[in-house]
C-alpha cells in the first residue's frame, strides 16, 4: 500500500500519509495481517480519539486529529474558480483541484472528464497561475506526449505483412525505465543548448542514449486503423488508413529537471501548509524559474525529437514511407493570453485544444483513441482530456485483475498484444465514450484510431507516467 492507495482511502496528504505509512511498516513488522491492512487505516480513520492510546496506532491517530483541528485553508479573495467536465469524479481527484485554488497565485482552473488522482494536481487538472510555474503540476514525464503518423501502405497490411510490422516495433525503439540504444539515435535536438540548466547539462549523456525510447507505465507504440471522417478537412481524404500512434515523454532526464526544480520550489515556499507542498511555485521573475522554464521546454523539444526517432526508426524499417504527422503535448506549462491577460496555464495530463488546433485523445489497447479538432473554450482555458483516464489502481489491478479475461477482450477486439503489464489492460481505463461524449463543447472528432498490434512495457517495470 503506497501513498497514492492511502490517498484514495481519504487519508489527508502531508503529516497523516507519512504517519500511515509508518503504521503500515511497524504493523507488518510486527505480523499484522497485510490483508487486513485496508480494514485497519480505515478504522483508525472513523474514530482516531480511540486510538491514541495504542502505541502502535498513536502517532498515526494524533496526526489525524491535528489535521482535523486545524484551520480550513484560506484564500484573500475566496478560491480561483473552476469547473469541471465529467461525472462521478473521486472526490480526492476534486480536492485535489480545490487545495490548488487556493494558491494564492492561482488564477483559474478546469478539471477534465478523465480525471484521477494525482500528486499535487490531479491528472487531467488544468491550472492557470499568474507569472509562476509549478514543477509538479507540469508533473514527473515533462512533456508527455501523443505522436500519430500515417504511413502509405494499404490498411490491409496489417494482416498480411504482420511479422513486419511486429518486428519493426520489437527493434526499432526500447521500453523501460533504464532503456537505453547502444548506438544512439541522432537529431538536431541534441544540438540545442543543454547547459539551460545544471540538471540537463549533468543528463545530456543520458539523454542522447535515452532517445528513441518509449519508457514504461502507460507508454506504448502501436499500429492501428486510422478512420478519418469524410468532412474532416485534414491533409488527407476520409477514410482508412494505416498508422503508427505512440505516448511518452523526456525519460530519466524529465524526470530529473522535475525532481530538482520541485525541491527546490519547496524550499522556496517553505510556508506552504504540508498538503499543498507538492503545488510550490517559481516566480518567472526568480532565476531558479527561468531556469526550470527554460530547462522544462528543451524537454518539450526532447519528447518531440524522441517520438521523430521512434517513428523514423520504425517506418524506415518497414521501407515505408509518412504521409502525414500529428503530435501534441499533454504535460506542459505554456504562456498564453486568457481573461485578457497573459497567464501560464499548466495541463497535467491535459490536451491544448485552442481552436483549429489538432490533438490526440487514445483510448486504451482495446478501444479506440480519437483525432479531434480543438473549440478553443475559454471556460477550459481551451484544454480537453488527455486519454480515457484511469478507473482503477496499478495496485488494485494486478490484485483483481488477470490475464485470461484480459486476453479474451483482446481476441474480440482484434489486438494483438506483444508486452505490457496487466495494470495496463483495457480494464483499468474509464470508458473512452463517456469521456469524449463529456466534452462535445471542447473538441471536435475528426477520426477513430483503433488499435490492432499493441507494444508496452514488460511487466514490473516501475512505471513513469
Amino acid at each position: 500500500m503506497n501513498a497514492k492507495h492511502l490517498l484514495t482511502l481519504g487519508v489527508p496528504y502531508g503529516a497523516p500519509v507519512k504517519e500511515a505509512l509508518g503504521f503500515i511498516s511497524a504493523y507488518c513488522t510486527a505480523g499484522g495481517d497485510k490483508q487486513r491492512l485496508r480494514e485497519e487505516i480505515t478504522a483508525v480513520l472513523a474514530d482516531p480519539d480511540s486510538h491514541v492510546d495504542d502505541e502502535l496506532r498513536a502517532s498515526f491517530a494524533r496526526s489525524l486529529i491535528a489535521e482535523r483541528e486545524r484551520p480550513p485553508l484560506t484564500r484573500e479573495h475566496g478560491p480561483a474558480p473552476w469547473r469541471q467536465w465529467g461525472q462521478d469524479l473521486d472526490e480526492n481527484c476534486v480536492g485535489q483541484m480545490k487545495s490548488a485554488c487556493l494558491l494564492p497565485v492561482s488564477v483559474r482552473g478546469a478539471l477534465m472528464p478523465d480525471a484521477h488522482l494525482g500528486y499535487g494536481l490531479p491528472i487531467g487538472g488544468v491550472l492557470a497561475t499568474d507569472n509562476s510555474v509549478i514543477p509538479y503540476a507540469v508533473g514527473v514525464d515533462i512533456a508527455c506526449r501523443m505522436c500519430l503518423t500515417v504511413i502509405d501502405w494499404p490498411v490491409e497490411e496489417l494482416d498480411r505483412r504482420r511479422d513486419d510490422l511486429r518486428d519493426s516495433l520489437q527493434r526499432e525503439t526500447l521500453f523501460g525505465v533504464g532503456a537505453r540504444f547502444k548506438r544512439p539515435r541522432e537529431h538536431d535536438v541534441l544540438d540545442d543548448d543543454w547547459d539551460v540548466s545544471p540538471v540537463t547539462r549533468r543528463m545530456k549523456d543520458r539523454a542522447r542514449v535515452q532517445l528513441g525510447t518509449s519508457g514504461s507505465g502507460n507508454h506504448f507504440v502501436e499500429f492501428g486503423v486510422l478512420t478519418i471522417d469524410d468532412h474532416a478537412d485534414l491533409p488527407l481524404p476520409g477514410g482508412r488508413w494505416l498508422a503508427l500512434l505512440s505516448h511518452s515523454g523526456s525519460r530519466g532526464t524529465g524526470a530529473a529537471v522535475c525532481d530538482h526544480y520541485s525541491k527546490l520550489a519547496r524550499k522556496l515556499r517553505h510556508d506552504l501548509p504540508q498538503e499543498l507542498s507538492r503545488l510550490a511555485w517559481l516566480s518567472l521573475d526568480e532565476p531558479e524559474g527561468r531556469e526550470y522554464w527554460d530547462a522544462m521546454n528543451l524537454m518539450g523539444r526532447y519528447a518531440q525529437a524522441n517520438h521523430e526517432c521512434i517513428h523514423r526508426h520504425v517506418v524506415a524499417a518497414l521501407g515505408a514511407e509518412s504521409l502525414w504527422q500529428v503530435q501534441n503535448h499533454h504535460n506542459f506549462a505554456w504562456l498564453e493570453e486568457h481573461d485578457g491577460r497573459q497567464l501560464v496555464v499548466h495541463r497535467k495530463g491535459a490536451t491544448p485544444a485552442g481552436e483549429g488546433v489538432l490533438g490526440i485523445i487514445p483510448g486504451s489497447m482495446a478501444s479506440p483513441g480519437y483525432l479531434v479538432r480543438g473549440r478553443g473554450s475559454a471556460a477550459s482555458l481551451a484544454s480537453a482530456a488527455h486519454g480515457a483516464g484511469r478507473a482503477m489502481s496499478r495496485t488494485q489491478a494486478n490484485k483483481t485483475l488477470n490475464w485470461s479475461d484480459a486476453n479474451q477482450l483482446l481476441r474480440d477486439r482484434g489486438v494483438e498484444l506483444m508486452s505490457a503489464g496487466l495494470d495496463e489492460v483495457p480494464f483499468v481505463y474509464k470508458d473512452i465514450h463517456t469521456v469524449m461524449g463529456a466534452m462535445t463543447d471542447l473538441v471536435e472528432p475528426l477520426a477513430r484510431f483503433d488499435p490492432r498490434l499493441v507494444r508496452m512495457c514488460k511487466a514490473g517495470e516501475r512505471p513513469e507516467d
